[in-house]
Parts: structure tokens; C-alpha cells; sequence
């Protein structure tokens, strides 16, 4: 099979396109490399450097062979800038997104699966989310990422467009030695540049309805989720009906301060957290059920604290060595 990864450059991204290699399948990457590394991208993968903000560069993607389905992982991820950036955020994800759509469909391409967030649930007061659970975007990010799922059901509607959702929780770790997280915002790179650099990490509001005061995530593995894509996938290409949308999480929250500890622990760097004020559009506990992911997608990862952050730091370190 051939797939086109959007985004394919990235930490999640690229995770993904070497577990479509692993199975042997065709990858077209699509990264304008705005953030994405070419490092990361498998030496197999047919790159096209582009930005989904100009359909006729996309148009490039198609242009060698037919694509398969396509796995759309390209968009401005960053929730918190997202409330000072809102026109940006919406003309990467939602414009750039329509670009997409509409050059699959003059390709007659059918098929695809998108990464969506938990952040299209905003605060929740349920101790574990469902699918179903009403939507309430915090922040313009998550606003994107919903208004990307409706243009799928409406593409379903209107012209037959095959498609699923994943959505997200918190994606950390490493299944690729060297492929790290390089986001700066993200918990796992935040506290590892901090600790290489001889500064002390910070935690962002200590004052949540929390059992200690600190925001609480769903952690998930980037290997296993990397996985889910490839099997989503494979199944819509197979014709296997598929749910609309899936959380990827694993019913299980660990709270930032609790993180922070096990990785005082796994690097031997004793520290304790500086704490600042909230970041405007941080829930207080997103938490989501995996069921759906594992009764259609064989989801289900490896949850373990330590080896997460284990392996994070394996590969967030393998670049500073190098």
C-alpha cells in the first residue's frame, strides 16, 4: 500500500512513517520542515517538501503514483500560544486541512485518517472521557482540531470520504532512538532542556482541582500510537468500517508533579519544580477511555511511567551527545 503522512518530519509523524515501513508499505512524506526535522524521515520515504497552505504544492504529492489513503499529521500543535494566535491557528489546521481535502479529492483519493486531540473536549468534570462526551474546546487549537473532524463527516456526506480521528492524548516517549519530542512546550522537552542546561523546571499552576494541585494528563507511548495509524490504515484501505473517531489514551492519568519526580529519578538530576502561573487554556484533567481503540484497533500500549520517560530521555539526550 501507499500512504501519504502529512507532517511526516515530525516527532509523531515520523513514528509513524517508519511503522509503515516496518510493514512494508510506501510512504510520501509531506513537510514544509517548519518544525519537522529531514533527520527523522526513513531514508525509503519519498519526501515532498511542502506546505499544505498551497494546494498546488500538495498537488506534488500526487503526482507519482496513487496514493492509498492519507494520514493527515501536519498542523500548528502548540494549545497554549494558540489563545495569542488564533488566525494563525485556524489557517494552519482548518485552512490548511481544506487544501488537503480538496486536492484528495481531485486525485480521487478516498481515504483518510486524522489526528485529532483531546483538546477538542476542553475541561471535563467525567474522571474518564468517553468518545461521546460533549465537546467543549478550551482553546482555538482545540477549536481546529473539532472543526477538522466536521470537515471529514461532511466529506463523508457529501462525496463519500472514508475517514477515522484519533484522538490524542499525551504523546510521549521514544521507539526510535533517534527521534526525540521537539516541541518547546511540551512537558517532556521542557523539563529535559531545563535540566541540560542547568535550570530548574517549571510547573505551570499548582492550584488545580487536582489530588496535589497539578494538571492531570494521559500519558500514552508514541511507538503504540505510532501502531494504531498504521492498523487504522490498513483496515480503511481493506474496506473495514471504522468509528468516526477514537481516543488513544489509556484511562489513566499521572499529574505533572508526579512526572517531574519520576524523572528527577530517571535522570539522576535531583530537582524541585519552580512553580509560575497557569498557562491561559490548560485544563485541569483530561483523561480518556481506550476501549473503542482497543476493541477496533488492537490498542493497547505499554503504560509504564518509567519506561516513557526512560526512553525520552534516551533519545532527547542522544542529540546533546551528539
Amino acid at each position: 500500500m501507499r500512504f501519504l503522512v502529512t507532517g511526516g518530519a515530525g516527532f509523531i509523524g515520523s513514528h509513524v512513517c517508519h511503522a509503515l515501513i516496518r510493514e512494508n508499505h510506501d510512504v510520501v512524506v509531506v513537510d514544509d520542515f517548519s518544525t519537522g526535522r529531514a533527520s527523522f524521515v526513513p531514508t525509503e520515504a519519498e519526501v515532498v517538501e511542502a506546505t499544505l497552505l498551497d494546494a498546488a504544492e500538495i498537488t506534488r504529492a500526487f503526482s507519482s503514483a496513487p496514493i492509498d489513503a492519507v494520514i493527515h499529521i501536519a498542523g500548528y500543535k502548540f494549545a497554549g500560544e494558540s489563545v495569542d494566535l488564533p488566525l494563525h491557528t485556524y489557517q494552519q489546521n482548518v485552512v490548511g486541512m481544506m487544501n488537503l481535502l480538496e486536492v484528495m479529492k481531485d486525485h480521487s483519493c478516498s481515504r483518510i485518517i486524522f489526528s485529532s486531540s483531546a483538546a477538542i473536549y476542553g475541561e471535563v468534570e467525567d474522571d474518564v472521557i468517553p468518545e461521546e462526551h460533549p465537546k467543549n474546546p478550551a482553546n482555538p487549537y482545540g477549536e481546529t482540531k473539532l472543526i477538522g473532524e466536521w470537515l471529514l463527516r461532511n466529506g463523508g456526506i457529501a462525496y463519500g470520504l472514508q475517514h477515522t480521528s484519533l484522538r490524542y492524548f499525551n504523546v510521549v516517549g521514544s521507539s526510535e532512538p533517534s527521534i526525540h519530542d521537539t516541541s518547546p512546550y511540551s512537558l517532556f522537552s521542557l523539563v529535559f532542556r531545563a535540566l541540560l542546561e542547568g535550570e530548574i523546571p517549571r510547573i505551570f499552576g499548582d492550584d488545580y482541582p487536582t489530588e496535589d494541585g497539578t494538571c492531570v494528563r494521559d500519558y500514552i507511548p508514541v511507538g503504540a500510537l505510532a501502531r494504531a495509524h498504521v492498523v487504522a490504515a490498513e483496515k480503511l484501505v481493506a474496506g473495514v468500517s471504522l468509528e468516526s473517531a477514537y481516543n488513544v489514551g489509556t484511562g489513566r492519568g499521572h499529574s505533572v508533579a508526579s512526572v517531574m519526580s519520576m524523572m528527577a529519578e530517571v535522570t539522576g538530576i535531583d530537582f524541585e519544580p519552580t512553580v509560575v502561573p497557569r498557562r491561559p487554556g490548560d485544563p485541569a484533567t483530561v483523561v480518556a477511555s481506550g476501549e473503542r481503540a482497543k476493541r477496533d484497533l488492537g490498542w493497547n500500549p505499554d503504560t509504564n511511567l518509567r519506561d516513557m520517560v526512560s526512553s525520552a530521555w534516551e533519545a532527547f539526550g542522544k542529540e546533546q551527545r551528539d
